[in-house]
């Protein structure tokens, strides 16, 4: 039996290993580390990983973000990132030295990389859930490729994600999403309406962080919005992400309410606080964007000759 073979099956079972208990409990509630079993696996590994590179530039073009820079911050927004120096090839045959941060998307619609999402993730999701299947919108596995000391800035994410270290070692900080002197509320308005990079660091909180040293075999579970934001080792890095998104939007369209609310001058009440309340404001968002997407409809039809 070939050595692909046999990581193959390993992908076909329950490759995070920790505790039913604390995936269950934990899901999307709270930050935890985790154990898993694919820090061997062949296409985890740099020669594997070029040739995803090379299949996804030229295939899914959007499938693959990089930059490269050796003086990034932790407070540095994505929009003032350094202009690319090299191809994507060329980055990856100088990881040892340019500085670089890799981001290969959505690597399951590459033929070679869809098994991440098969039979194993789903026996991982119903240790988690059984139910769970039913309220996810979307999910996806990212690959990142991290150069020696090199920064990824802080941010909060959409998705809630399983992060799995396959080579080197580095050092991610998590905060708490409720702590509102860490996140305020303004931040996460902003943040689901207009813009990414709402969350600001704020130094003098970081000792409130979690610090996961990360080493290859451990990862760590991030929920949806918690601030994190990660320090390489000097070594080359390796990590698979398992993101999920859900369906539910009442969260997302109450902030979404607020933030204009907001903007009004007004001081809403935040999500949590009166399920009655929050219902109305998201429905409110949803009818609205309805109509919005409507009239640009009517306006994109060709009038009559």
């Amino acid at each position: 039996m070939s050595t692909q073979t046999i990581s193959n099956d390993l992908l076909e079972e329950c490759w995070i290993t920790t505790d039913a208990a604390q995936l269950s409990g934990g899901f999307d509630r709270e930050h935890f580390e985790i154990i898993h079993s694919l820090t061997e696996h062949p296409l985890l590994q740099i020669p594997e990983l070029m040739e995803l590179a090379d299949r996804t530039k030229r295939d899914r073009p959007a499938g693959i973000y990089y930059d490269a820079g050796t003086d990034i911050r932790v407070d540095q927004r994505w929009d003032q990132m350094p202009a690319k120096q090299f191809s994507v090839i060329e980055t990856m045959q100088r990881i040892e030295t340019c500085g670089a941060w890799l981001l290969f998307k959505d690597v399951q619609k590459d033929p070679k990389y869809k098994i991440f999402l098969g039979s194993g993730w789903e026996k991982i999701k119903s240790k988690i859930d059984r139910d769970l299947k039913s309220r996810v919108l979307r999910e996806d596995a990212l690959i990142f490729v991290t150069s020696p000391k090199r920064v990824a800035t802080y941010h909060i994410d959409r998705e809630c994600s399983f992060l799995l270290q396959i080579k080197g070692t580095k050092t991610i900080h998590v905060f708490d999403r409720a702590d509102r002197e860490v996140l305020p509320e303004e931040e996460i308005e902003r943040f689901w309406t207009v813009d990414n990079n709402a969350p600001v660091y704020k130094p003098q909180f970081q000792a409130r962080a979690t610090s996961y040293k990360l080493r290859p075999g451990n990862g760590v579970h991030i929920p949806v919005n918690c601030p994190h934001w990660v320090e390489n080792d000097d070594n080359v890095s390796v990590s698979l992400n398992v993101n999920v998104q859900f369906k539910d939007t009442l969260r997302a369209n109450t902030y979404r309410a607020n933030h204009a609310l907001r903007t009004l001058g007004l001081t809403p009440r935040p999500p949590g606080q009166s399920p009655a309340i929050d219902y109305l404001k998201s429905h409110s968002v949803a009818a609205a964007a309805a109509a919005k997407g409507a009239l640009h409809k009517l306006s994109s039809l060709k009038k009559p000759s």
